[in-house]
């Protein structure tokens, strides 16, 4: 059937609290039978682990889960086969991913998601949900083992992303960057997730969330746009 992914393109919308947009939306995807999450910190590069870790547990709380951060325990991906749910918050992509290996965490994810526990992430957390993070935004501060992710779907998502190019700018646009990640990658989607939008999972199928298109990117067709009520199985597809 698939995993069940909530994949978020941001955490905070303008002029809304912290997970404001995306709690009755996780708390209908988590449903009635989870109540621990598993929660992984290690996008943060300036927010502290613990700071980090509360104020998820706070809004998560507020939908009736508990919450458990990984960088609590000595055995990172025992806190994730023991929990009912994995949420990876957002950040940097490449620390994310470094620590992912580093701890074991990107093999024990997998497996359990892939075993059927739901994933939530955004930001940073949904380009690991990816094949690779090889369409992330952010600057690689770090240099991990590795660009493979979780490879939960056979697509790649940019968050956070943008139609803007603002005036006298000279450099690429989003647009330009993923266009060039296409003409070396030609047969891999590319989900451009507008802000305030999430892409949910369930059983090999997706569902555009939010009151924006997202627009995706392949190779040898022109950039698209596709809204909440279109279909997206095309994306699952290996004919790209």
């Amino acid at each position: 059937m698939g995993p069940d992914l909530l994949l978020l393109s941001n955490s905070t919308n303008h002029r809304q609290p912290y997970l404001g947009h995306a709690i009755p939306l996780i708390g209908s995807f988590l449903g009635p039978d989870v109540d621990t999450v598993a929660f992984v910190p290690y996008a943060g590069v300036t927010v502290d682990y613990d700071r980090y870790a509360n104020l998820v547990a706070e809004k998560f709380a507020a939908a009736g889960f508990s919450v458990v951060s990984v960088h609590e325990s000595r055995d990172p991906a025992d806190v994730v086969r023991g929990a009912d749910a994995i949420a990876v918050g957002g950040g940097n992509t490449f620390r994310l991913i470094e620590r992912l290996y580093e701890f074991g965490l990107r093999k024990a994810i997998r497996e359990e998601v892939l075993a059927g526990k739901p994933y939530i992430g955004w930001s940073a957390g949904s380009n690991v949900a990816c094949p690779t993070i090889r369409t992330t935004n952010d600057m690689p501060i770090v240099e991990p083992p590795g660009f493979d992710a979780l490879d939960l779907v056979p697509f790649q998502i940019n968050p956070h992303y943008l139609d803007s190019h603002p005036e006298k700018h000279q450099g690429e646009t989003r647009e330009q960057r993923i266009m060039e990640f296409i003409e070396l990658n030609p047969n891999t989607y590319v989900v451009g997730l507008r802000e305030g939008s999430t892409m949910e999972v369930r059983g090999g199928k997706a569902t555009l969330h939010g009151d924006k298109p997202c627009r995706v990117f392949v190779s040898g067709q022109e950039p698209r746009e596709v809204g909440p009520d279109d279909n997206l199985t095309f994306l699952f597809r290996n004919d790209a």
